[in-house]
């Protein structure tokens, strides 16, 4: 058999066939007619073997595997008959499966739910990981009906910026940071609904095919999965002894002997911060005892974002490099020329330049689309091409073009924590009317720990929310600091008055007079020239974004640190 290297075609040299090697001795694969024959049902790998420019020979292996881009029908041929032996992703499944469901008659009024196979490639950590090739049965959720097959499907999830708060805590105070995998954590949900699913593809019990499954436990689809999995760690956190935080609902804390153990819960990925690392391998048995659990050591990526330790000089870096490596190569532009600024003075992007005809509608419906990494120095840019991702033209594309160019000589930059001891201090600025849609003014901030940004967002309410989350999981009472280049506005902050030019701000932002009376929270003036936020509202020169970049420490790595 050969493959034509472009067309991969598969073609017929006569009656040739191969009889595959290993534990499928005795099955023969042909090609006739270019279509390739199994003479039995098998799960087959066939890599090429390359004998000139375009010519490959194809041989056969029995091996569980099935890339990202296999076709669908490639996809279920895993789903083999089960005399013979499963793949270990797909058999391990079942046997966590068998726990979750039994064989039953669909209740009256019940309409069981459909199943289907999912096979995923995962990635490791580093290039030098293993490979690692998953199976799992999920539900079509999206057939369930509510009321019926599920009510309440909310579950939080750890905020970004309790992330952060807690890495700028690790660095200042040099904790232990670890990192935990819960496996096939939805499978741990308690279900309040009766749910009947069909009989998994492929392990159809002989005799019994008129009878559905009824779940014991919540399953991967299911609408009500997330939920269920996170009331089930919630209890057993509290019943641990461990208190959630009043400020994030995935962020729960204990103190042991004068010393406090923190975890933070994202799903199914956990992080462990403590002094004592026995106290960490302790909490670490207690979650192994109740669900079955991966330790990753020290943690090393979290959300794409890679974690960098430098215990000597006392820094702890996040650097998300190679997603934006994977970003690049995947638009075409990781060979494209760099900017200094991630969005340059004279893109004036409105909604005038959207597509207005069905050519140009068509035409910019091809432009590929992915969800851009978000760093403090992306802040303003990815807020202005956002509004116009439903209908970009193109000057939006060329927007989203310079923002590509801009990560492309950044690639190597990172927050780095564990430059300094201080506290919560935030800046504030905005724009006037900056939106030429409907004329809006654009409002951005950023809030530092230890100098290093932790959160930014648009939104005044952060600062009280952050300073609460900060003071309950370090005992950092101080008050916090917000700078600002608007003398009018730190005078309205104080003064409780009602000017005629104001008197139109509605009058649940001014709770915020009292949160400075009460002196939670100071607001100082800045100079405009030294406040970071400027560049969250409006387009800057190079050598002003290097200054704000540099104020709250997002800053190049050397390539020696991440590679």
């Amino acid at each position: 058999m050969a493959m034509s290297k472009g067309k991969g075609k598969i073609e017929d040299e006569g009656n040739a066939s191969v009889v595959a090697e290993g534990g499928t001795q005795g099955y023969k694969y042909s090609a006739e007619g270019g279509v390739l024959k199994v003479s039995r049902g098998s799960l087959v790998v066939m890599k090429g073997d390359m004998k000139s420019a375009n010519l490959y020979l194809l041989r056969v292996e029995d091996a569980p595997i099935v890339s990202r881009s296999s076709p669908p029908l490639q996809q279920r041929s895993i789903a083999v008959d089960r005399t013979r032996r499963q793949p270990k992703p797909v058999r391990r499944l079942i046997e966590e499966c068998n726990i979750a469901y039994a064989l039953s008659v669909a209740k009256r009024l019940k309409k069981p739910i459909r199943c289907k196979w999912i096979f995923k490639r995962k990635e490791g950590i580093s290039p030098s990981e293993e490979v690692r090739y998953k199976a799992r049965l999920v539900a079509k959720g999206y057939s369930q009906i509510p009321g019926i097959d599920y009510n309440d499907v909310f579950s939080p999830v750890v905020k970004h910026g309790s992330i952060r708060t807690l890495f700028s805590i690790v660095a200042m105070h040099d904790y232990e940071l670890e990192q935990l995998d819960v496996k096939t954590a939805f499978l741990h949900g308690e279900l309040e609904e009766d749910i009947y699913i069909d009989q998994p593809e492929g392990f159809v019990v002989p005799g019994k095919e008129d009878l559905v499954c009824r779940l014991k436990k919540s399953l991967y689809g299911l609408k009500q999965s997330p939920r269920q999995w996170y009331k089930r760690f919630d209890s057993f956190m509290i019943s641990q002894g461990f208190k959630r935080s009043d400020y994030d609902s995935c962020v729960y804390l204990k103190t042991v002997k004068g010393s406090t153990i923190y975890l933070l819960l994202y799903v199914d990925d956990m992080l462990i911060a403590a002094k004592d690392k026995n106290e960490i391998a302790k909490l670490k048995a207690q979650l192994n005892s109740k669900f079955e659990m991966k330790d990753l050591g020290a943690a090393k990526k979290i959300l794409g974002m890679e974690i960098i330790r430098d215990r000597h000089d006392g820094k702890l870096y996040l650097s998300q490099k190679g997603y934006i490596k994977r970003v690049l190569h995947r638009f075409n532009m990781h060979e494209a020329k760099p900017v200094s600024t991630p969005l340059a003075a004279h893109f004036r992007l409105s909604s005038t330049m959207c597509p207005q005809s069905d050519k140009d509608v068509e035409y910019m419906s091809k432009v590929p689309y992915s969800k851009l990494l978000f760093t403090p120095d992306l802040s303003h840019a990815l807020s202005v091409v956002s509004r116009y991702m439903a209908n970009p033209g193109k000057e939006h594309w060329k927007a989203v073009q310079w923002i590509f160019r801009y990560l492309r000589g950044t690639a190597n930059a990172c927050l780095q924590f564990g430059n300094s001891k201080s506290g919560l201090v935030g800046y504030v600025d905005s724009d006037y009317a900056g939106d030429l849609d409907k004329r809006r003014s654009l409002t951005g901030y950023v809030f530092t720990i230890g100098g290093c940004a932790v959160s930014w967002k648009a939104t005044c309410k952060e600062a009280v929310w952050l300073r609460g989350l900060y003071n309950e999981l370090c005992g950092d009472t101080t008050c916090t600091t917000i700078f600002c280049d608007s003398q009018s506005a730190i005078c309205l902050t104080k003064d409780q008055m009602f000017y005629e030019r104001t008197k139109h701000i509605d009058v649940r932002y001014h709770y915020i007079r009292g949160v400075i009376a009460q002196g939670d929270i100071k607001v100082r003036k800045i100079s405009t020239h030294g406040n970071p936020a400027d560049m969250m509202t409006k387009p800057v020169p190079a050598n002003k974004f290097e200054l704000c970049s540099s104020i709250i420490v997002y800053d190049i790595l050397p390539c020696f640190r991440i590679n």
